[in-house]
């Protein structure tokens, strides 16, 4: 029973954290007044259709037809009605064909909007892989092999994204570009889900001033050891691919404004501790590194709060990365869970979750992969008690099988908003 109550705190604290980020509470306030013309919404990322919903609910009230339109491209599964805007579901992490033909659409509405349109961009995590549309010469498939081999190298989001931006026609501020051939005003309006909320880096920055370049690109793809596709290779050498510098005339006029970030959330998520008896040790929003060092570090702050007889919530968040070595299933929040329970090896009067707000971490790319995992004092003794080897289980990078053999994965569904990962250890 004891057991029982805590994982229910520990789903309440997160559940502060998702909620404090949900478009329908944050996006009203901050989205402009009506223009004379249309509101164009292109939005993009995990939360893209419920930021588009909260859209059509502040404007599309007794508006005539047509006034309202765009197109919004999310996550496979994560899908919800939003009135006249196109909902399409596509490829997350690696991009697919429905992201493909969606971007052009995207493209070809931004291009399309005019003196009196507003081109309302909604961007939130997950965008980069939403929103493709490959540098000449480059296919779909060459994307997805370098998008595939840059996160098993275990490579940063800013690394990653940096790549993407030189091998696209969307990324790195080729949106505003677009928008701005026929002059319409642009605003857009972001969640974020970056460590240090870098406009540039969330969703690959489409609608504002890209500083890294293609010898940066380049650098990365060395650094990481990436075989890349001869197209690839060509666009990288190519300086017809350098991104939108800041000073650029694509960016005049245009408006950026981050709704919500990591570091907000996680003081929601601070509050909902300090509500449930704890102290509060907040170790920031932009924690990163790989989840199984963290995870040995996190434990060596538990087991000395413990020994000092504190009631402490150990929280964080950021971005945790995964340097994929085994064959297993998982995600940087159940590595970083599975690394955490084998630190602390049981020991009583601490527990933890690590969960990614926006509903899955990795694993098959389904809406059904779970966020991220429990640890109890039982953990290691059950899963023991259920012959799963603990120490194999994470050196297979078997993290979503082990948690799964004990019943300790924590499954929200999709949350429709994605502030990063949240983490959370109680100790007492």
């Amino acid at each position: 029973m004891e057991e029982a109550r805590i994982r229910r705190v520990l789903d309440g604290i997160f559940d502060a954290c998702v909620e404090a980020a949900h478009p329908q509470a944050i996006l009203p306030a901050h989205l402009p007044e009506l223009p004379a013309g249309r509101v164009v919404v292109l939005a993009a990322g995990k939360a893209a259709a419920s930021m588009a919903a909260a859209a059509v609910t502040h404007y599309d009230r007794g508006l005539e037809p047509g006034r309202v339109v765009g197109i919004a491209v999310t996550r496979d599964g994560y899908a919800l009605p939003a009135g006249p805007i196109r909902v399409v579901e596509a490829g997350h992490p690696l991009p697919n064909e429905a992201g493909l033909a969606a971007t052009r659409a995207v493209l070809e509405l931004a291009a399309g909007a005019g003196p009196d349109d507003l081109v309302l961009a909604l961007i939130s995590g997950g965008g980069s892989a939403n929103w493709l549309a490959p540098a000449p010469g480059v296919s779909l498939a060459d994307k997805q092999a370098v998008t595939k081999a840059l996160l098993r190298s275990g490579a940063g989001i800013d690394e990653i994204n940096c790549v993407r931006k030189h091998l696209s026609q969307i990324k790195g501020g080729r949106l505003a570009a677009a928008a701005r051939a026929g002059g319409a005003r642009l605003v857009t309006l972001a969640i974020s889900d970056v460590p240090g909320d870098d406009p540039s880096v969330i969703a690959s920055g489409p609608t504002v001033p890209d500083a890294t370049t293609l010898a940066d690109a380049r650098a990365i793809i060395e650094r990481r050891g990436i075989a890349l596709p001869e197209s690839c290779r060509a666009a990288l050498d190519d300086p017809a691919n350098e991104s939108p510098k800041p000073g650029d005339a694509a960016f005049e006029g245009a408006a950026f404004t981050i709704v919500a970030t990591p570091a907000e959330a996680l003081a929601a998520a601070e509050r909902a501790a300090r509500a449930a008896g704890y102290e509060v040790l907040n170790l920031g929003a932009d924690v990163e590194g790989e989840a199984r060092d963290v995870a040995a570090e996190h434990a060596r702050l538990a087991l000395a709060a413990k020994a000092r007889g504190e009631a402490l919530a150990i929280l964080s968040g950021g971005e945790l990365t995964v340097t994929i070595r085994g064959e297993g299933k998982g995600g940087p929040n159940q590595e970083y869970a599975l690394a955490l329970a084998v630190a602390l090896d049981g020991a009583g009067g601490i527990a933890a979750l690590s969960g990614d707000t926006d509903g899955t971490d990795g694993g098959t790319g389904l809406a059904t992969d779970p966020a991220g995992a429990f640890v109890l004092p039982s953990t290691l003794q059950r899963a023991r008690a259920a012959g799963i080897d603990p120490a194999a289980a994470l050196a297979d990078n078997d993290s979503t099988g082990f948690f799964a053999g004990i019943g300790d994965l924590l499954q929200p569904g999709p949350t429709h908003t994605n502030v990063n990962d949240c983490r959370v250890i109680l100790v007492g």
